[in-house]
């Protein structure tokens, strides 16, 4: 009979006894713990055949999994221990869900908070899951150009992360083999060459370009950018566009979209003082504040039934009315909720 028990490595692996020692037992599913390995059916049985004796065994382990998670910070007579932030990482498929546009923002920004803070504490499947998911993300920025300037971010701060933990904090903060990190430091400078070396294609169009709209469409594209950096790059692709993108009153939206419950930001829009350089207001206001996240698509909170979920994939919610007990999970409240 198979051990069921929480192993520090990973909680909730299944270990069954042998002649050599204790040895993890591999279920067949919709996706293993780390969520990216595939593996066919032919190959797990030959893997496991000492296992399973016949295929009506085998059917009955195997294994689909939710994609939500039940969030447990303590222990009561119906559950025992609590959930971790690794155990969410491996079961949320985020390995599917940067394939996903509208995703992809909420999870790199996610691993960013991670990687600045939390990566000493996930278990050593959760790391390598991290790191698997990582270079999917990495790779999608390589092929299809999207976004590299937030995953260069995130780069950066896992490359000072790792420098940090491997050579001044100390090896003991880290699980497994010192020389795996410094092998995956060796990763990530390579993978940060390679987008500093990213060059995106000009694309020709036969049809009507950009540059072809008229100007008062310009003006609305530009205002319906929440990123300053996307405003500044934007207005070097053209003279005119240079133009529009120093207008003061798309810079006093912005301010407005960011820090309009700022009490400063909020004085000055009171007193309606129309010579303020709202672009200069922007950054200031950046230095003190951070900028209002905004995003395709999050994780949902239920809060009748403490459940973590994507919303396209729901969960089985108890509650009378289920809309009314959910709450949009930002990356830093996602990080709040595994904080013990």
């Amino acid at each position: 009979m198979p051990f069921l028990g929480q192993d520090w490595r990973s909680p909730g692996w299944s270990w069954r006894k042998t002649e050599h020692g204790w040895k993890r037992m591999v279920y067949f599913g919709h996706e293993l713990e780390d969520n990216n390995r595939e593996i066919s059916l032919k190959e797990l049985i030959f893997q496991n055949r000492g296992i399973y004796n016949n295929i009506h065994l085998l059917c009955f382990l195997v294994v689909f999994r939710d994609k939500w998670i039940y969030v447990q910070k303590g222990s009561t007579k119906e559950r025992h221990g609590y959930c971790t932030l690794g155990e969410a990482l491996n079961r949320l498929d985020f390995s599917s869900a940067i394939q996903d546009v509208r995703r992809f923002n909420y999870v790199a920004k996610l691993f960013q908070l991670i990687a600045r803070s939390q990566l000493p504490s996930l278990s050593g499947a959760a790391q390598k899951n991290y790191f698997n998911i990582l270079e999917k993300i990495v790779r999608k920025v390589l092929e299809d150009h999207y976004n590299p300037r937030l995953v260069k971010e995130l780069l950066q701060d896992l490359n000072s992360t790792l420098h940090s933990l491997t050579l001044h904090v100390g090896r003991c903060v880290l699980v497994g083999n010192v020389n795996i990190w410094l092998c995956r430091l060796e990763t990530i400078v390579k993978w940060q060459q390679e987008l500093n070396d990213l060059e995106i294609p000009k694309q020709i169009y036969s049809g009507m370009s950009f540059s072809d709209l008229p100007l008062h469409m310009h003006n609305k594209i530009l205002c319906n950018l929440s990123d300053a950096f996307d405003i500044i790059n934007l207005g070097q692709a053209t003279p005119t566009l240079q133009v529009l993108s120093e207008n003061g009153t798309l810079w006093k939206k912005l301010c407005l979209f960011h820090f309009s419950d700022k009490l400063f930001c909020r004085n000055l829009v009171i007193n309606k003082n129309d010579n303020v350089d709202w672009k200069l207001m922007y950054y200031s206001l950046l230095k003190h504040y951070p900028m209002k996240e905004q995003y395709g698509d999050t994780l949902h909170f239920c809060k009748h039934c403490s459940i973590l979920f994507w919303k396209d994939f729901g969960h089985p919610c108890t509650a009378s009315d289920p809309d009314s007990c959910l709450m949009p999970v930002s990356p830093q409240h996602f990080i709040d909720l595994f904080m013990f």
